[in-house]
């Protein structure tokens, strides 16, 4: 049955969005650290979608696969309609452990409710958090997330460049229960589904906000080499830090200080600034942020942002500066992360030697002004030590902007563990 009869409608309209107040931002305290609570164990930033290439669907069902970072008993999903500018229709969503492609897991599969029904109704710019659903998920797996979209639906909603395959059922109507889909198209972006919680003893949120760097670009399709997921496998296989979850909050194109610009639609996301409280703060659990920003606040003017656009390095530091004291205030620590090496950039425009000095200003700042709570530095892990304007050919994605896995794999691996040791959980 189409899931637009009037009486649907008038059932779900009123299941309108509880998640603000039931996100908790808050650290626990210390004494309370094996208390069983929510942690965030994947994330992606909501965006919009390339010019001319927003998604429809029609009485589908889409099966979205996501990476864990880390594991827990009990779960719970986010999904979000930020940019959609009508409701968003879920006749019914699952989740469920992936085996391989759109093949779940016999036995895993759960029907997710939405205060205790199982459909709901997102407002234009909302979100909505699914009940709890008791789920053993492993640290380091896949899930499979199904929505059905029972009406005519926009994915205006998305995080383009998702680097994992993900699965549109053949057919039409509700397939969310389905072991496997047959013949199912792809996407390579994700739609709506925004975050997934984990409940668990213990444990806290470690947010990487970032750019295209931090999204993995140039890194390989499915293989889940971005640095934040290099992280997540490290703090796994150290026992003190086994407990921290990693979400990847990076947006192709950010930048702190300056939204997307009109011709991109919402691609490259709001300004860092603008999204800080969505996409750090509203997470379960958060205890640290590592903040790998402003590559693109110094070359997109003149290249993809119109050239009245340019900003200092003051600029950028002011910027950063308030990202530590919104952290602080909430008890978070930060970590600043410098701007990688960018000459020689593919991108047109983007690098210049005056560019690169502000690039050298900002890395300076970072490492010595004492304002963060410690200091990551990606500019000397995956620099060319013969010519430190660029990035070292081994770690080279190809543009000479963006890491290849080996590239990504030196960043993971450059971040001190140490930072982590005492997550306040």
């Amino acid at each position: 049955m189409r899931m637009s009869d009037e009486p649907f409608m008038r059932r779900a309209s009123f299941i309108a969005v509880i998640a603000a107040s039931l996100l908790s931002v808050t650290p626990a305290l210390a004494g309370d650290r094996d208390a069983a609570r929510w942690v965030a164990t994947w994330a992606t930033g909501p965006a919009g979608p390339a010019p001319g290439g927003t998604p429809q669907f029609d009485n589908q069902t889409v099966r979205y696969i996501i990476h864990t970072s880390v594991g827990g008993d009990r779960v719970r999903v986010k999904i979000s309609n930020t940019f959609g500018t009508d409701p968003l229709v879920i006749g019914s969503a699952h989740v469920a452990r992936r085996v391989a492609g759109a093949r779940i897991a016999p036995g895993t599969d759960r029907r997710l409710t939405f205060g205790g029904v199982d459909h709901v109704i997102v407002p234009a710019g909302a979100l909505v958090l699914s009940d709890a659903a008791d789920l053993d998920v492993p640290a380091l797996s896949d899930l499979a997330i199904s929505l059905y979209l029972p009406q005519p639906t926009t994915g205006a909603t998305m995080h383009l460049l998702a680097l994992q395959t993900s699965y549109i059922a053949a057919g039409t109507g509700d397939a969310t229960a389905a072991t496997d889909l047959p013949g199912a198209a792809t996407t390579t972006s994700w739609h709506f589904v925004t975050s997934v919680d984990v409940r668990r003893q213990g444990g806290a949120t470690v947010v990487a906000l970032g750019d295209s760097i931090t999204d993995g670009a140039n890194s390989t399709m499915d293989a889940n080499l971005r640095w934040p997921n290099v992280l997540a496998a490290r703090l796994q296989d150290r026992r003190e830090s086994s407990r921290l979850g990693v979400i990847d909050e990076g947006i192709i194109g950010n930048r702190i200080l300056h939204p997307t610009e009109p011709q991109f639609e919402n691609l490259f996301g709001p300004a860092g600034l603008a999204r800080f409280d969505r996409d750090v703060l509203a997470h379960p659990g958060v205890a640290f942020v590592i903040v790998l920003l402003g590559i693109n606040d110094i070359g997109h003017p003149g290249s993809s942002a119109p050239a009245s656009e340019e900003v200092t390095a003051e600029d950028i530091e002011r910027g950063l500066l308030q990202f530590v004291e919104r952290a602080h205030e909430k008890g978070i620590r930060i970590f600043g992360a410098t701007l990688t090496p960018f000459e020689d950039t593919t991108l047109v425009g983007f690098f210049s030697p005056e560019k690169e000095v502000k690039r050298q200003a900002v890395n300076r700042w970072i490492r010595t002004s004492g304002k963060f709570d410690g200091v990551i530095d990606f500019d000397a892990a995956i620099r060319d030590p013969s010519h430190p304007a660029r990035i070292l050919p081994a770690f080279d994605g190809g543009d000479h902007l963006h890491p290849s896995d080996a590239g990504q794999q030196a960043m993971g691996r450059a971040i001190p563990l140490r930072l982590f040791d005492d997550d306040g959980h």
